[in-house]
């Protein structure tokens, strides 16, 4: 089975780098020729001038970029893989984007007698290089059943949500879940502080009942020490956000916590913070 893998950061290298090393032939194809280079000294496989290029003959195309508009300059154009694509093969978007973009390109995508999957991830740059993230998956249900086995190299938990657009959905909840909880972890830990308690103590104390959380379990540590380089950074969550606010607010939902929250890691992004991770909330507070 030919793959092809379109978007080298810091998702995509080591998620196509598992591609390849568990027997999947894969071609590679980044905005930024000499990270496609690297990629291919480290784990083999080809790489591609162009994303029409990268896809010819490819059985499943996996695309992660950045947003929007970056996954249409890699689908769309002379150069863009929908001008390549064979009949049948199966277009898995692993972009956190719009639910509105994942439909159009689900249509596009069918054109061309191919299948398409919405399939944003979770779990940051750990979870990419360990493969152990999450896909909530949209899409075409006989495409999801198929690549199962391409999916089991990078993603430990993989879950069909529905018809295209509810890959993207679901993230949107996920990261409004987490905006919330980073947010209240961060204040706990800033009244912890001022009050004198003993943060390991507190955490063994309170992790295990109703206010446990993998934030907590996994970060607190860091956001006591004031260490904010350990994951998903503040400049992408904001863009997730906002994808979320704006489909909350077509279908007429009011999320004023959401909100707050993201007004709180603008202000985070003032302080110099875009690239500290989510649990930088607490650096906020302590300004």
């Amino acid at each position: 089975m030919k793959c092809a893998f379109i978007g080298l950061g810091v998702m995509g290298y080591p998620m196509a780098g598992h591609l390849q090393q568990q027997g999947f032939a894969t071609t590679v194809y980044n905005r930024t020729s000499a990270k496609a280079s690297k990629w291919v000294e480290e784990f083999g496989g080809k790489s591609a001038d162009t994303p029409r290029e990268a896809v010819l003959d490819a059985d499943i195309v996996m695309v992660c970029v950045g947003n929007d508009e970056d996954v249409r300059s890699v689908f769309y154009g002379d150069h863009g893989l929908l001008a390549s694509i064979s009949e049948n093969t199966i277009v898995i978007d692993h972009t956190t984007a719009s639910a509105e973009l994942a439909q159009e390109l689900a249509d596009e995508v069918h054109q061309r007698v191919a299948l398409f999957l919405d399939a944003p991830v979770s779990g940051g740059e750990q979870g990419a290089i360990n493969g152990v993230l999450t896909a909530m998956i949209g899409g075409d249900k006989e495409a999801f059943d198929e690549v199962q086995p391409v999916l089991e190299c990078y993603c430990k938990t993989r879950e069909y949500m529905g018809p295209a657009g509810h890959g993207q959905l679901a993230k949107m909840v996920n990261q409004i879940c987490i905006a919330g909880v980073v947010q209240g972890l961060a204040e706990g830990l800033q009244l912890a502080r001022k009050v004198g308690l003993d943060a390991d103590t507190l955490i063994r104390a309170i992790s295990q009942g109703a206010a446990g959380s993998w934030q907590m379990q996994n970060r607190y540590k860091t956001m006591w020490e004031g260490h904010y380089e350990h994951g998903f950074a503040v400049d992408w969550m904001r863009k997730d956000l906002k994808i979320a606010l704006q489909e909350a607010d077509r279908n007429g939902l009011s999320m004023p916590l959401t909100a707050l929250v993201d007004q709180f890691y603008a202000e985070v992004q003032q302080l110099g913070g875009s690239r500290w991770d989510t649990s930088s909330l607490l650096a906020r507070l302590e300004k």
